[in-house]
Order: C-alpha cells, then structure tokens, then sequence
C-alpha cells in the first residue's frame, strides 16, 4: 500500500513539474492562429502551414501533441480538426481563452514566472527586472502585447459578467461607473441587464482600447485619467479585477478616491477572489493561489483574504456591508462598501 501511495504521490508530482510543456503547446496553438484556421475547415498540415507560416515538419509536431492533449482531431485522410475544448482557443467564441493562454504565456510574463525564486527572495516584481518596466508600462508601449491584453481581461470578463450582475444590486442607481473597466465588457453587460442604466467607463487612453466597439454612446460616456489622481462621480462603482494588481498603500489610494467621488448614498462593488484563511480553504482554491503568485512577479500586487479585504477599506474611508459569492465556476465575490 505504501508503494502505491508513493506511485501516485510521484504522478501527482510529476504531473506539477511538466506542465508547462502543454501550457507552451496551448499558447502556441493560440499565437501561430491555428484555431481560428481550423475553426473555418479542416486541413491538412502543409496547407496549414502554408496558411499560417510555419514549418510543416515542426507544425506537424506541434499538433500530434495538441492532439495527445484533446485539443485536435485527425481523420484518415490526415486532415486536422477542433475538438470541442480545442474551439475554445478561437477567437470571439463564447468561454475563449485563447487570449488568455497567450498573455500568460507570452514572454514577458513566462520569463518573470522563471525568476519567481528571485520574487520570493527579495519581494520585488520580476516582470520589471526583466523588462525594465512595470508591466502597465510595457503593455503601452507595446501595442500588440497591450491587444493581447485587453482582450484577454475581456475573455475572463465575460466569463464573470453574468455572476457579476447578479450579485451586484443596483437598485436605485442612475448612473454606475466602472473604474479600471478596460474595453467595457462588464459595463455592457450591466447595461444590456438593466435598460435604465447609464454608465461611465473610466481607464487610461491604453486602457480604453476598443471601448467604442463595445459600448454603446447614447447610454455609456468614455473618460480617460489617472484612477490615483480622481475618479467621476456615480451612484456606484464597480471595481473589478483592478485591486489585485497594486500594493496595500497603492491600493488604499484608489479605493479613497473611490470614497472621494461617492455620494453619501453611493455604493462601491469591489469584484475579486477572496482568499481562504486556511488549508482546508486553499485546497479549492487553486487558481487564486496561482493568481497570487502572477501578482507577485509581474505586478506587485496579491490577492487577499477578506479581513485583507476590509482593513482596505476601512482605510480608505468604507465599510464593507455584505459579500456575495459567485457561483462556480469563476471563484469571484462582489463586496459592497459604504462610505463609513
């Protein structure tokens, strides 16, 4: 019995230490466009080559592993095709994480993963050691990356939209303002749930990127700034996913500029995972445990429990009044806020 415990102890292990050989096989599948290719026809592989510029020895490859972890088909005839978890690498389809797989994947990020022993030796963010630049400031000056980027948040958006208008109560509220709110995938989507409701979309200039080809103008107004500087004013506002990436202080900043632009009825909805205090917690909570780690070496953010949580809030003037939980399979929680 000890052996087979220790067989499957190894498995198990084993299993940790090769991932990153088929996270490498998803985000090339991603980059080099071939699910898009085959989302259109089957092909053969010179022809797929031909078509997304690759060597057809080396692509053949390439898509006998994706094949060996279920993400294509090959029929007799030698002609590759989508399984039903390869589509979801395609562009624009509901649940893609295409984008995804290629900002986490992509450079940048990958290298500032192999220094996590540096990260966790001296606390310091590897992605600007590696790149000698914070990674907002990258993502700026690089505008294919920032693409990437944008739609990426917008994948994992859209698949926390609908929780996130479900647990988000609105009652009441005219105007809601999405601080962070990136291209407006979430602001759309409480718009098109609530269609008395008149949003404000708040990011940087880089920020904001395809905004005007989600939203819609007659109900939703773009406004570009500095969210440390000041924030518009709303009956509420919802920050997603944008906590995450700063410093207690730096994160304490924003949240009191928050507080500045709330009226004494204003709510704020702060969307986040919220870390278990314990192991017992932890043990289903895997991709959060992972996400606090990406913060660590490429933004010099965290995520946090929700005693984390409140004593942000509390310092930046709010008091928490409720927490709801997503349901699976996103991991997220709406926290409301009250100006204290």
């Amino acid at each position: 019995m000890t052996a087979l415990r220790g067989e499957a102890d190894r498995a198990a292990l084993s299993t940790m230490l090769w991932g990153f050989f088929p996270a490498q096989v998803v985000r090339t599948l991603a980059a080099l466009g071939v699910p898009d290719a085959l989302g259109e026809r089957p092909q053969g592989t010179p022809g797929l080559a031909g078509r997304i510029g690759a060597d057809p020895g080396a692509l053949g490859r390439l898509l006998r592993a994706a094949a060996g972890l279920g993400l294509l088909d090959h029929d007799p005839a030698g002609a590759w095709s989508l399984t039903a978890t390869g589509e979801l690498l395609r562009t624009g389809v509901p649940g893609a994480v295409g984008n995804l797989a290629q900002l986490f994947c992509g450079d940048p990020v990958w290298r500032s993963w192999g220094m996590l022993e540096w990260s966790v030796r001296t606390g310091r963010t590897a992605f600007e050691e590696v790149t000698g630049r914070s990674a907002f400031e990258h993502m700026a000056a690089d505008p294919a990356m920032l693409a990437v980027f944008t739609e990426a948040m917008a994948e994992g958006t859209r698949a926390a939209a609908p929780g996130a208008v479900a647990s988000c109560d609105l009652d009441g509220v005219d105007t809601l303002v999405d601080v962070g709110g990136g291209n407006g995938t979430l602001l759309a989507a409480f718009l098109a749930a609530r269609p008395g409701l008149r949003g404000v979309l708040f990011d940087t200039p880089s920020g904001v990127l395809g905004a005007s080809d989600v939203l819609d103008p007659a109900r939703a107004e773009v406004v570009v700034g500095d969210m440390f500087d000041s924030v518009p004013r709303g009956d509420a506002h919802v920050v997603k996913s944008v906590v995450h990436d700063w410093s207690d202080e730096r994160s304490v900043a924003l949240l009191t500029r928050v507080r500045e632009a709330m009226p004494a009825h204003g709510r704020l909805f702060l969307v986040e995972p919220v870390l278990a205090e314990d192991r017992e917690g932890w043990a289903g909570q895997f991709g959060m445990l992972m996400s606090d780690l990406n913060m660590l070496v490429a933004v010099g953010g965290r995520e946090r429990t929700l005693a984390e949580f409140g004593a942000l809030l509390d310092a930046a003037g709010l008091r928490l009044t409720d927490v709801v939980r997503f349901p699976p399979p996103t991991g997220y929680s709406a926290l409301r806020a009250v100006p204290a």
